[in-house]
């Protein structure tokens, strides 16, 4: 047998020692190898390589401090409830879910021990023994009932109440059996579990603010909107995690101020940097970047209720989405096809083809439409990242066939509350999600919880329930490609791009290794990295 790697990069490294640092055994790692092309008996020398690599690098101990790009006083440690990547940092600090994510984008297992089914109905969970709480409670399946079926209760306003609807019946076995039925099959169980809003909270929880969970850290200080401080969960029952021992994180909205803030050394890490800054912080000794395409996008919305259908159509032929990757993204991205599954993704419709710029036809549309010589406002903000330099793009390209886009730039603070959703034209900016079935029950079925531009169609949403109990994977793309043209000839929500995530970071800061759920490591950051001495 040759011991040549096929296709085998430093990223793939970073999977294995990603998955060394979580706890993967030595089988479970010959397996990532393999489905990456790497022979058994080169297997050892990248199972060694990788295995020194995480040996020799940690240090205990330090203060890490990081920066997201938005908070609010909305901020919660309710993971049912957690909307901003600044919920999720803290969500995955302070609680763990019954799987995870690995870098590879694979489901394993967290507070799990075993996920079993024989149909994709009927689950049974296994939990992990020897897991406590923060207070010292021991973690049993009444916790994991009662965490789930939180998101069942409408008073509770979960924002994965919908996916989470497909559970209908959740009951304890045992103390550590859990068995969940679901109201149709769906084999991504393993991988809905895994979303940041399924953390396991302890039973009868009322009172959030205290951040009681099983995760790595323990809640010091939280004040909403402005930062959360924690220290390292000294029984933590993963061995030898977290390796610093208080993090806190904070948000600085302006890009600049994020940016000068890692550079004059008041912080370690500044997530989502925009590309503009990228260079700068390059060309810093002792500062580099953390870069991945997972999927996450920032889209213009045309709400469909309260727009005419030629406008929303001559908008699509509007946008120049190879300027937005060069101009507003620097380059950090890959042009999008106006549906929200990237190529990251197994099921992306790759003959799916992005609509061309085109002035001409556009002008046609806006005509049809009655809008030329209209002001039509456009909400922006940097909240959504990089959708200013966007409006401006697409400002110019309108004035120049007669449309004139009034670029209205709000503040970050209060923007997801006040515009998001709300207003006939903004931005939104969307996270990575795993699988096609939550990026369209969270943005795009008829009752979709953030439906973005108000799509309706009947269609869509038997096609969704069609797709989601499918075992057959080839019958799964077929229906899933048709859904994503739908979504992208149909609805109002116009994504120019996938973005390239840049973390800019300290070069103290080591483990911070790529993630399918986006920047920061999937925003689990703080329970693996560690501090240079």
């Amino acid at each position: 047998m040759t011991d040549k790697i096929t296709n085998w990069t430093k990223s793939d490294d970073a999977k294995v020692e990603d998955a060394i640092r979580r706890g993967a055994s030595r089988r479970d790692l010959l397996k990532l190898m393999l489905a990456s092309g790497v022979a058994l008996s080169a297997g050892g020398a990248v199972f060694g390589r990788a295995t020194s690599a995480v040996a020799a690098t940690p240090v205990s101990g330090g203060h890490f401090k990081a920066a997201g790009i938005s908070a609010s006083n909305a901020d919660t440690l309710d993971p049912a409830k957690a909307s901003l990547g600044t919920d999720y940092v803290r969500c995955c600090s302070l609680y763990n879910r019954l799987t995870f994510i690995d870098a590879s984008g694979v489901p394993q297992m967290e507070l799990a021990e075993k996920l079993d089914t024989k149909d994709a109905k009927t689950w049974t969970v296994t939990l992990r023994k020897g897991v406590t709480f923060h207070d010292g409670k021991a973690l049993t399946s009444a916790d994991v009932v009662f965490a789930l079926k939180r998101h069942l209760d409408p008073a509770v306003g979960s924002k994965v109440a919908k996916i989470a609807a497909q559970m209908s019946e959740i009951k304890a076995i045992d103390t550590s059996t859990v068995e969940i039925v679901l109201k149709a099959a769906n084999a991504d169980l393993p991988l809905i579990l895994a979303l940041h809003h399924f953390m396991i909270v302890q039973d009868g929880t009322t009172d959030f603010s205290k951040g009681i969970g099983t995760g790595a850290f323990v809640l010091e200080t939280f004040e909403p909107g402005v930062r959360s401080l924690m220290q390292k969960n000294k029984n933590y029952w993963k061995p030898g995690l977290p390796h610093i021992d208080t993090f806190e994180f904070i948000a600085i909205s302006d890009d600049n101020a994020r940016v000068n803030a890692l550079l004059a050394g008041d912080i370690q890490l500044a997530s989502a940097i925009n590309p503009r800054s990228a260079k700068q912080v390059e060309a810093q000794s002792g500062f580099e970047l953390s870069k991945s395409t997972s999927g996450n996008y920032t889209n213009l919305n045309i709400r469909l209720d309260m727009n005419k259908p030629d406008f929303v159509t001559g908008m699509k032929y509007l946008v120049d989405r190879e300027q937005i990757v060069a101009a507003a993204l620097r380059g950090f991205g890959e042009v999008g096809n106006d549906q929200p599954i990237s190529k990251a993704n197994f099921f992306h419709n790759a003959d799916l083809k992005p609509k061309a710029f085109d002035p001409d036809k556009a002008k046609h549309y806006f005509e049809k439409a009655g809008v030329l010589g209209q002001s039509i406002p456009v909400v922006a903000s940097e909240a959504a990242g990089n959708s200013i330099d966007m409006a401006m793009i697409i400002q110019a390209a309108g004035a120049d066939v007669g449309l004139k886009l009034d670029v209205q730039r709000v503040p970050s603070d209060g923007y997801w509350d006040k515009y998001w959703l709300k207003a006939p034209i903004h931005f939104g900016n969307i996270n990575p999600r795993p699988t096609p079935d939550i990026y369209f029950s969270l943005l795009y079925s008829s009752d979709a919880p953030w439906n973005e531009s108000q799509y309706k169609s009947p269609k869509f949403d038997k096609m969704l329930l069609e797709a989601r109990g499918l075992l057959d994977q080839a019958k799964r793309q077929e229906i899933y490609n048709e859904m994503q043209t739908m979504i992208s000839e149909e609805a109002g929500t116009i994504i120019p791009a996938y973005i390239t995530n840049a973390d800019a970071i300290s070069s103290k800061v080591k483990g911070l290794l790529p993630n399918s759920l986006g920047g920061m490591m999937g925003y689990a950051m703080a329970e693996y990295i560690w501090l240079e001495a």
